[in-house]
């Protein structure tokens, strides 16, 4: 019986831990503002740049997003970045050098575990423009993207910038089901910049002023893991720049990709994406990441252990619905400005998987190897 109440006080410390932990994020996120007054005419120059890997069946749209883009043509480069590709990204990029998209392509003669850091780190490097702007292959913008981020850059002076990023043109419940986990990873990011505590950030839709890059040293310390261009690079610039860093609340600065096709390649991202916080140096970071995990392991241990004694059932019970109530609360605002609050539906679905899925990657995240763009990487 004594255990049964440790177990049972250390599953309501967790509990109310996370609570409070979510309510911060709800606080993050309403502290941060609709932006909408757009300069009409933003007068930084811009390198955007695209780290690409076999990614025929995308990358023409992008550039022509890119391409499409209401800003003054002379203040933009737009630098594609070939990463070893074996299809025909190479050959749709080539075809837009008559509208001054640029094509980089690496040759490495020794195997890199990130590629990607590399090619940015290249891009980088022969670019010119002021404000750097990372967006992926896959990528789609409206018209307004690029003025509406350097509008706010121009107009908060951020060292660092980081925009939404949703799922969208979604097949099937799977697909759905990560469109709305996923819109709670962007509202996590989003929220923690509005509480000035920054965590996360998505590379798709990241930009920062070329001057902080090179203040920060780059990839430097990070560039031997394969993931962490974005998050850790945020780490650096927080670290560095305080209060300089800012999330872009605008339906203009979203940029959109697509979920996972399969489950396996959904794994495979997410243990790429947890890799990262092995070179977590802000504590504060760390206890908020273990707090979560040890939150979703304590209602699978009270699950497994109901099956030998039936009242830890009802603590598990508890621990899911406090669980799926308090996120709720969240996505609300987060589902309401990326305009798809029909998702949560789902949120029973997806706050039951996300228990199993998040103790899984906590622990393959951070040992072993996982397979990214057909590579196998650490």
């Amino acid at each position: 019986m004594e255990a049964i109440r440790i177990v049972s006080y250390l599953s309501a410390l967790l509990s109310l831990v996370y609570v409070f932990v979510v309510i911060t994020f709800i606080r993050g996120w309403y502290k941060l503002t609709l932006y909408k007054d757009i300069k009409p005419n933003p007068t930084t120059k811009v390198a955007i740049l695209v780290a690409a890997r076999n990614e025929e069946d995308h990358i023409e749209k992008t550039i022509r997003d890119l391409l499409a883009q209401d800003y003054n043509p002379e203040l933009v480069e737009i630098i594609i970045i070939n990463d070893h590709s074996t299809d025909r990204t190479e050959s749709i990029v080539a075809s837009f050098s008559k509208n001054n998209v640029k094509l980089i392509t690496l040759n490495e003669d020794r195997a890199l575990n990130s590629y990607k850091k590399k090619a940015i780190q290249k891009g980088i490097e022969h670019s010119t423009g002021d404000l750097i702007i990372t967006t992926d292959a896959d990528c789609r913008m409206g018209a307004n993207w690029l003025k509406t981020i350097v509008s706010f850059h121009e107009e908060h002076d951020f060292k660092m910038i980081s925009s939404p990023v949703a799922y969208f043109n979604e097949k099937n419940v799977f697909e759905k089901c990560q469109t709305l986990e996923f819109s709670y990873l962007i509202g996590l990011g989003a929220s923690t910049i509005g509480n000035n505590n920054p965590s996360t950030c998505n590379g798709a839709n990241l930009a920062y002023e070329r001057t902080a890059f090179y203040a920060v040293n780059g990839f430097k310390g990070i560039d031997d893991l394969a993931s962490g261009d974005d998050e850790l690079l945020l780490h650096k610039m927080a670290a560095k720049y305080e209060n300089k860093i800012g999330f872009l609340k605008s339906h203009d600065a979203i940029v959109y990709t697509y979920a996972k096709k399969s489950l396996k390649s959904f794994i495979e991202q997410r243990k790429r994406w947890a890799s990262k916080s092995t070179r977590y140096k802000n504590k504060g970071i760390v206890l908020l990441g273990l707090t979560v995990w040890l939150f979703n392991l304590s209602i699978i241990a009270n699950a497994l252990l109901a099956i030998f004694f039936t009242s830890f059932l009802e603590i598990a019970i508890f621990q899911l619905v406090l669980k799926l109530l308090i996120e709720m609360f969240f996505l609300i605002g987060v589902t309401h400005f990326f305009k798809r609050k029909q998702l949560l539906v789902l949120l029973p679905l997806v706050s039951i998987l996300h228990v199993i899925y998040m103790v899984y990657i906590g622990i393959a995240g951070n040992s072993g190897k996982y397979n990214w763009k057909d590579r196998l990487v650490k």
